[in-house]
This record gives C-alpha cells, structure tokens and sequence, in this order.
C-alpha cells in the first residue's frame, strides 16, 4: 500500500511541477505574442508517428473517396447515354 501511495504522491508532484513551469512560462509571455499551440495544459502529447499514420490514411480515404466518386459518375453518364 505504501509503495502505490509514493507512486501516487510521485505522479501528482510531478504534475505539479509541469503545471508550474507552464504557467511560468505563459506568464513570462508578452501578451502580443502568438498563441500557444499546446494551451491545453491537460491534453497528452501526440505521438508524431501516430499523427502521421493519420494523415496517411486520411490521403488514402480521400483518395478512395475520389475515386468511388469519378465511379459513380461514369456509370450516371453510361445510363444517360444509354
């Protein structure tokens, strides 16, 4: 029990300790300056493998969608025609 309590207590002032140092940092800040891209204080690190495992797939759908769409209106001019 004492083990997961120290693990526990680690975990929060580590926490902390990143809370602070980003507050530090937005304080430090002019209020000028551009927005932040990681304001979300709370929100876990993407992977940038796993971003760009996302993005690839994205082309892939986009690509199949383009092509299921130029399908389809082949077949629309094909019954038109015929």
């Amino acid at each position: 029990m004492a083990d997961a309590t120290t693990a526990a207590r680690a975990r929060i002032d580590r926490a902390l300790a990143e809370l602070e140092r980003k507050i530090l940092e937005l304080k430090a800040r002019p209020a000028s300056a551009p927005p932040i891209a990681d304001d979300d204080l709370f929100a876990p690190r993407a992977a940038e493998q796993r971003v760009a495992e996302l993005e690839a797939a994205g082309r892939e759908a986009s690509e199949a969608l383009g092509r299921a769409a130029q399908a389809v209106r082949e077949a629309l001019a094909e019954s038109e025609a015929g």
